[in-house]
């Protein structure tokens, strides 16, 4: 374990032989890091390496021979060295309590160390002079076993942010909690943690998990469903019509979709959109059809919200017609309830404006195919999603929902591509406007040079009119187009 640290951080061998030179003094790699590894993952990024028998000043001392020191958390006894990417700690106890007193001290023990962690799976060090590995909780077997379980029960209680990141461990390892947990869970106050902290945590769950519902569903086994995401949670146990929804209420399938966005982003079939080559998440930020989401981690934070969000509506508008469950209408009522949720959750503007937008439009890429609607019908699908979003990004939210439709259970949905969602993508890739809509072929100078149009409302009701005339007609000629717009 500790050859595989040391091949990705070098220079921390010749820093720990320093440190451990001095009597008593032992330096432990600690936390996630143990745990990831332990699981066989090899990415190590963010260590936490904990340092017993020296104080704060003298480890400041001691790490100065290696470069510049930054104090990243005094009160916490943090520092680090500002060219290495990790972090030097001293052992510290917290007293239980709303608002804990955190006490460093250098020759705390490890029990009482490891007592302050939140999960046995979170709870263990590494010796990074001998390689032993210290397990005092029963870490290693709960890893083994898929097991979340509080260190200590009393102690996890006091910091309620903890609750979220059960949801997203869950999602992410796919493992299950213990009873005490589950209870434990059932009753924490969560009405202290911020917006801001909680955003972050469901954006662990969608960037590191496979099976992000796991984290959803289980916020519905323990009861806090209702509480977090209410508009969700009044999706359960809504009937949907079995000839396409053959999984179940509207809150499997969402599920299930939600579960389908990761399994497409991630590439890992031969029969989804990555493999297909019909979108890129690299290409796509180069081309940029989504100006204010620059990455492909912002770009599938988006389409979790939205796969989560696209049928919300059909908790208000679900109707039993002719012996079938109908939801007519159910996209359009589904634009507030998405910004309902999501104002509780997030601040983000963008999230706020394009995922709406997505749900109003999620249905549109099947309608258009079996209705075989028009090219103009296309590209002013694609003006109306500009400049937020774009056909390609509404492509991916409506392959997910038609993915999430898996009768033989809630594993991720393994259905081959729709046609239909290949055949529109075909359409608009054939119209050139898979990740932006047609350029007008008249600008606002155009019009003002031929004293066609002041400048002001006039003007802009113009070139929305001639953009009409040549996307309806198909027109590409400039002067064709001003005499059709003089007509």
């Amino acid at each position: 374990m500790i050859t595989q640290i040391y091949q990705k951080y070098p220079e921390l061998k010749t820093i720990i032989a320093q440190l451990t030179r001095i009597a008593g003094v032992r330096v432990l790699l600690v936390g996630g890091a143990v745990r990831d590894i332990l699981l066989g993952e090899t990415a190590l990024k963010d260590l936490d390496l904990e340092v017993y028998g020296l104080t704060v000043a003298q480890l400041e001392t001691e790490l100065r021979k290696f470069g510049t020191v930054i104090l990243v958390g005094q009160a916490f006894g943090v520092l680090r060295l500002a060219h290495l990417n990790v972090d030097w700690s001293l052992p510290r106890s917290d007293s239980v309590g709303r608002k804990p007193i955190v006490q460093v001290d250098p020759n705390l023990n490890f029990h009482a160390a490891f007592r302050r962690r939140d999960l046995t799976i979170n709870a263990m060090g590494v010796d990074l002079a001998t390689g032993e590995l210290i397990d005092l909780y029963g870490g290693q077997q709960d890893l083994k076993h898929k097991i979340l379980r509080a260190v200590d029960p009393e102690l996890f209680g006091e910091d309620p942010l903890r609750f979220f990141r059960v949801m997203s461990l869950m999602g992410r390892f796919e493992f299950q909690p213990d009873l005490v947990l589950n209870n434990l869970c059932k009753t924490m106050d969560l009405t202290k943690i911020s917006r801001e902290r909680i955003e972050q945590e469901f954006q662990k769950l969608f960037l590191k998990s496979q099976r992000p519902s796991l984290g959803i569903r289980w916020l519905q086994t323990i009861g806090r469903l209702e509480e977090i995401l209410p508009e969700l949670y009044n999706t359960v146990g809504v009937p949907q019509n079995i000839k396409w929804h053959p999984e179940g209420d509207v809150f499997e399938h969402t599920m299930q979709a939600l579960d389908a966005v990761i399994y497409d982003l991630a590439g890992d079939s031969n029969n989804n959109l990555q493999s297909l080559e019909i979108t890129n998440i690299n290409s796509v930020n180069k081309n940029n059809f989504i100006d204010n989401f620059v990455s492909s981690a912002e770009l599938r934070v988006l389409l979790c919200w939205a796969a989560i969000c696209h049928d919300l509506g059909k908790a208000v508008t679900t109707k039993l017609i002719d012996g079938l469950y109908r939801s007519f209408g159910h996209e359009v009522a589904g634009v507030e309830l998405s910004k309902k949720l999501l104002k509780r959750i997030t601040e983000q503007k963008d999230l706020l404006k394009i995922v709406p937008k997505l749900v109003l439009y999620h249905m549109r890429p099947g309608q258009y195919v079996t209705q075989k609607v028009r090219a103009s019908t296309y590209k002013k699908l694609a003006l109306q999603l500009a400049p937020d979003a774009s056909l390609l990004l509404l492509a991916q939210l409506a392959w997910a929902d038609r993915a999430g439709r898996n009768g033989d259970g809630s594993q991720i949905p393994l259905k081959t591509v729709d046609q239909e969602i290949l055949d529109f993508m075909a359409r608009a890739r054939e119209l050139e406007i898979i990740s932006k809509p047609e350029l007008p072929v008249l600008t606002g100078q155009d019009l003002l040079a031929l004293n066609l149009a002041t400048a002001g409302p006039e003007l802009g009701k113009l070139l929305a009119r001639a953009y009409d005339i040549q996307i309806t007609q198909g027109i590409t000629d400039k002067a064709v187009l001003l005499q059709k717009l003089a007509k």
